[in-house]
């Protein structure tokens, strides 16, 4: 494998490199097994063992140190920012900026990027990078080693504070993580990263560059610096990395044990993590439930907040919460084991549909991080923390995911015969919003946020958040609230009901980051709120708004409630954009008949015949049927006009598989990605079948349906690979295609320009002197993106119309030439008589070939 280039100059640092053989034999430590695949698993298979170079000096010193070459900013030492007198490091308190100096940035950078390089100073050896995590949801650590000086990159170019790049391959490989869109949605991780000392030296590069940003750009003269200034990108990059410290930490805690070692700076543990003589390690507080009074919340951030926010923390939004009893404390481990020892991982009814498959694809007898000790009857576990296993302490929350919270919930109210709205469930953001303790305005919104006043240190007593310790709690170690509420911030984040979505009077996407939050207003993102004993800066801010997958693992667990009327969430009629086929209307649900007609229309457009699709009605265009087919045939004209090849093709937005078929009866190998789950699955069924069930209205009630074969042999349909992948966070492995096709995609997506930009620069979806097909009716909607991230259809400051076919070749043309440019009509049937026609701007293009 040729080395990846270095960043600048020669990669090599001053100390030795020693070879050996890879993965490392390093000494395993006696820890109980846990069982089948999950954390401390060494069964992950593919060929990412190619990646390690055999170099033995990314482990620990005896005396737990790491050599000098390691650190590519501070030293973790005393007088670098967080450091305390013990050794060990904390986090600052996030900084204000309206009055933050370039001194206090500074500061906050040094503490921000100390804190990765001490977590990353945990893994032992060359395997430790390149392991992917056991279940392959994730990209192995070189990734997140690299991820984050990559943001800063490319963001501060975005803000035109930087006018270069750093290294163009690095800057594309690192710069997007993995939003999986399932539990068994498993990656083969089969890329071929860069070496750690590459990474390295180009994080040493980084730092510096960053640094004198901070020392010598004149926005830090000016303050407060706002969400308009280009200085704004510089704590972005901050924050950002402060998010992977905390996934860092979690994918360590999913790590064989052999690989790492606790960092000597990682900060001490509360002493309730041990049993000491107040109480024994199965001692649990009796956790009784509170009562909390209806009022009103507002949740959201003001625009003119003096410190960093997300997109999706901005705007207002006001519930009347109706009273409830909420858990005194979070669900502990002694809490959830009778859960487990009364089987509730057995009991199906206990679980959602996706529950279950989750828990039975997964094997999951007990939460992820519970390592067995003796026979599984017994029901002995010691517990596994980030870096090492202790005893299991009962006081400690539960960290589970979704899933097993709302089995546990479903538990607990069939044992004490709860139904209804007083079944126990979990917490919605505004009662999240009604358990807090900080003060607020007139307006309703928090006037105060504790972590920008207080470091790591000076909240230890207060709430387990901002790095004041490192690792959870007992659930009634810190602080209760005057309700009597412990853990509201701090601990592990608490899971909850709602799904994540924008608030009303939001400031819209930031256009240096435009795909931070709308990606995952989705109806599959369910949020998480308080933040973990991990979670630093805006993470750990009371304005702060997270969401994940329910299968996701992160620091967090939850609370029971009991309410005493329907759940208000802050997902219901929330504001656009709504992803994909989400509608959290409470007065225009979607419902099953309504989904079913538009995936019913979307097989007649994809594999409806022209007598089929017209229905008998002479006056229509036979040539308007078949969109993805004649798509596919002026595709397959250009290649043979140019002498292109038919290697390989990639269908961005396969939606449910006609272009994808035609395709595979030219190509050799076809690749079909969509967001949707069910239009990928109602491909994949026609492609074992071969046939496919047309249903359509013809006229009021009356329906008729067909059966009809596709085009594509079954040798044909083998060469096809149906994957279920955001088309805008397309994963680095897929690169290097003859052929890609984008057929009525860009106007359904939340960032049009995320999957234009995947085409071309080092690892392109389309190989130099590859094709490009690209079709769309420039329909753009509010609902589905911001106006700002169209591509037209709005006029500029000046009043000038923006044309979308103009700003899709501006786009395009520096990386490729235009071979052609044609209308293309298209019918949706609604009825026999009753039709829809659209026209599509269809461009082809060459992508150029690389210059030598």
């Amino acid at each position: 494998m040729a080395p990846c280039p270095s960043v600048v100059g020669s990669s090599e640092p001053s100390s030795p490199v020693h070879k050996r053989a890879c993965p490392g034999k390093l000494p395993a430590p006696q820890t109980p097994s846990p069982r089948g695949p999950g954390p401390n698993s060494e069964d992950q298979g593919g060929d990412w063992q190619r990646n390690c170079r055999g170099d033995t000096t990314f482990v620990t010193a005896p005396d737990g140190s790491r050599p000098s070459w390691f650190w590519t900013g501070r030293h973790p030492s005393l007088g670098t920012p967080g450091v305390l007198s013990d050794g060990t490091i904390t986090s600052l308190p996030l900084p204000n900026l309206a009055t933050c100096t370039r001194q206090d940035a500074l500061d906050y950078f040094d503490n921000t990027w100390c804190l990765t390089e001490v977590i990353f100073s945990a893994l032992q050896g060359e395997e430790a990078f390149y392991r992917p995590p056991y279940h392959n949801l994730r990209h192995p650590f070189i990734f997140y080693y690299g991820h984050p000086a990559v943001l800063y990159v490319n963001k501060l170019r975005v803000a035109g504070v930087l006018t270069a790049p750093v290294n163009p391959q690095f800057e594309f490989i690192f710069e997007t993580g993995v939003d999986e869109m399932s539990w068994d949605d498993l990656s083969k991780n089969s890329m071929e990263w860069p070496s750690v000392r590459e990474v390295t030296e180009y994080r040493r590069t980084v730092y510096q560059l960053v640094r004198n940003v901070i020392l010598a750009h004149p926005g830090f003269d000016t303050l407060p610096i706002q969400w308009t200034d280009a200085c704004w990108a510089v704590f972005m990059g901050f924050e950002h990395e402060r998010i992977h410290l905390e996934t860092s930490s979690v994918l360590m805690r999913e790590l064989p044990l052999r690989l790492l070692r606790k960092p000597k700076q990682w900060p001490a543990y509360h002493a309730s993590v041990l049993p000491n003589a107040a109480r024994a390690a199965a001692d649990i507080p009796t956790n009784q439930l509170v009562q909390v009074s209806a009022g009103d919340v507002t949740i959201g951030k003001p625009h003119d907040w003096p410190s960093f926010g997300w997109d999706n923390e901005y705007g207002a939004r006001t519930f009347h919460v109706r009273a409830f009893a909420a858990s005194r404390f979070l669900i502990s481990n002694g809490e959830f084991l009778q859960f487990v020892r009364e089987g509730g991982y057995r009991n199906k009814a206990l679980w959602s549909e996706e529950g279950w498959k989750w828990r039975t694809f997964r094997n999951a007898k007990w939460p992820a991080f519970w390592v067995l000790d003796g026979p599984a009857g017994l029901h002995r576990y010691k517990l596994r923390l980030c870096f090492e296993v202790v005893d299991m302490v009962a006081a400690l929350p539960a960290v589970v995911n979704l899933h097993e919270a709302r089995a546990y919930c479903n538990w607990l109210s069939q044992k004490q015969n709860l139904t209804g709205d007083a079944a126990y469930r979990l917490l919605t953001e505004p009662e999240h919003n009604r358990l807090r303790a900080v003060p607020r305005g007139a307006d309703g919104r928090h006037s105060e946020d504790p972590v920008m006043q207080m470091s790591g240190a000076q909240l230890r007593g207060q709430a387990n958040v901002n790095m004041a310790f490192g690792a959870e709690c007992a659930v009634d170690a810190m602080e209760a609230t005057p309700q009597g509420v412990h853990d509201v911030f701090g601990n592990v984040w608490q899971w909850c009901e709602d799904y994540f979505a924008a608030l009303p009077a939001s400031r819209g996407v930031h256009l240096l980051y435009d795909d931070f939050s709308t990606p995952c207003y989705d109806g599959e993102h369910s949020m998480i709120m308080g933040g973990a004993f991990v979670s630093t800066g805006d993470e750990a801010s009371v304005f702060a708004r997270f969401a994940f997958r329910p299968h996701f693992f992160q620091h967090a667990g939850f609370r029971i409630v009991s309410g005493t009327g329907p759940k208000q969430t802050s997902c219901m009629d929330s504001p656009p954009p709504h992803r994909g086929s989400w509608n959290p209307s409470t007065t225009h649900p979607t419902s099953t008949s309504d989904t079913q007609a538009v995936v019913d229309q979307q097989l007649m457009l994809h594999y409806g015949s022209p007598q089929r699709t017209l229905a008998g009605n002479s006056g229509l265009p036979a040539e308007w049927t078949a969109f993805p087919q004649r798509c596919v045939q002026q595709l397959l004209a250009a290649a043979q006009q140019l002498g292109i090849g038919a290697g390989s093709v990639l269908d961005v937005g396969c939606g449910v598989g006609g272009a994808s078929f035609e395709l595979a009866r030219a190509f050799e190998r076809v690749v079909g990605l969509d967001l949707d789950a069910n239009a990928v699955s109602v491909a994949q069924g026609v492609q074992m079948a071969g046939r496919v069930s047309l249903s359509c209205q013809d006229e009021g009630a009356v329906c008729s349906s067909e059966t009809v074969s596709v085009a594509a042999d079954a040798s044909q349909r083998a060469r096809i690979a149906f994957k279920q992948m955001d088309p805008c966070c397309i994963a680095p492995d897929l690169a290097e295609f003859d052929a890609v096709v984008m057929l009525n995609l860009l106007e359904r997506l939340p960032s049009p320009k995320g999957p234009l930009g995947r085409m071309a620069g080092p690892r392109g979806l389309v190989r130099p002197g590859g094709l490009l097909m690209v079709t769309s009716t420039y329909d753009w909607s509010h609902k589905v993106s911001d106006p700002q991230l169209w591509l037209g259809g709005y006029r500029d400051a000046s009043g000038a119309v923006v044309d979308s076919a103009a700003s899709l070749k501006a786009f395009l043309r520096d990386e490729f030439e235009l071979v052609s440019e044609a209308d293309m009509p298209l019918l949706l049937r609604r009825n026999q008589r009753k039709f829809e026609v659209q026209v599509s701007h269809a461009t082809i293009w060459r992508r150029r070939a690389q210059q030598a």
